[in-house]
Formats: C-alpha cells, structure tokens, sequence
C-alpha cells in the first residue's frame, strides 16, 4: 500500500509551512499601531472641518428657503435662533392671517460654535433683509467658515472668518 509521501512531487525537505511567524506578526501589528496613530488625529481634524462645512451649508439652506419662500408667498419670512443662539438651531417661519407656519427647523450643532445676529431677522416680501445684513461665523477646532447675506438677500458661505 503506497501513502500519501509517495504521490508527492517533492522531497519532504523541501515541503514548506505557510503562514506568519510571530516577529513577523508583531512587526506588522507595530508599524499598523504607528501609522495609526498619525493618522487618527489628522482624521480627527477632517471630520471637524467637515462638521463646519456641513452646518455652513445647513445654515446657507436656510436662508435661501426663507428669501424664496418670502417672495413666492409675497409675505415676510422670519429666521429664529433656537433658545440660547444659534448653536442650538434656528427656526424659519411664515405668519399668514395670524397662523404661524413652520418651514424649517434645524436642530442643535453639537461641538460647534455660531456667532451670529443677537434676534431673529425677517426677509421681506422682496427677498430682501429687513435691517442690517446678518453674518454667522461657525467655528469648529480649527475650523472657521462665514456665511453672509448681502443687500439683496442672497446668502453665500466661504471659508475663513468673517472680518
């Protein structure tokens, strides 16, 4: 009866185990723990920047369904922060014959900072801003983005602070 060694191609010596050997296992375990600890923080970072980015742009929304709906409805659309400023959110209301409309709420920008008008401001029924015209800076670790509104009502965002 023949056994297994006799259909083989190779000598037994030169037959070889695959797999990893322990300071090979180690070695790659170090340089991933290394590379991950350079990149964490810098991720970090990204998602900060992006967090900005993300309520800029919510608030850039904001203001643009407030101006349009003002001059589609021919009625003045209010902006309001939520209670204790605009990091906690803000409101975007129409009051027809007494009955005051909801168009947009957002909800509380956690780890954010929102520097912006003191009061709520009305967009009126031409799109323009009643007053003066509003700026919100929105600043998280090192990220800072403004967002404005000019003369006419028209909302941009840009990257940087607002002075």
């Amino acid at each position: 009866m023949m056994n297994a060694r006799t259909f083989s191609r190779h000598s037994p010596k030169a037959q070889t185990q695959s797999g990893f050997t322990l300071p090979e296992l180690l070695v790659t375990v170090a340089i991933t723990g290394v590379l991950l600890g350079i990149a964490v923080p810098s991720f970090s970072e990204f998602i900060k920047g992006m967090a900005v980015r993300s309520a800029s742009f919510d608030l850039y929304s904001a203001l643009t369904l407030a101006r349009s709906e003002a001059i589609k409805r021919n009625r003045e659309v209010v902006l309001t922060p939520a209670t204790d400023g605009w990091k906690n959110g803000w409101t975007v209301t129409v009051t027809v014959s007494g009955t005051t409309t909801v168009l947009s709420k957002q909800a509380a920008l956690s780890g954010l900072t929102v520097a912006g008008p003191s009061a709520e401001f009305t967009y009126r029924s031409d799109g323009r801003v009643d007053g003066s015209t509003p700026q919100f800076e929105i600043t998280g670790s090192n990220a800072i983005r403004c967002v404005t509104v000019d003369l006419s009502g028209l909302p941009s965002t840009r990257t940087g602070t607002c002075s």
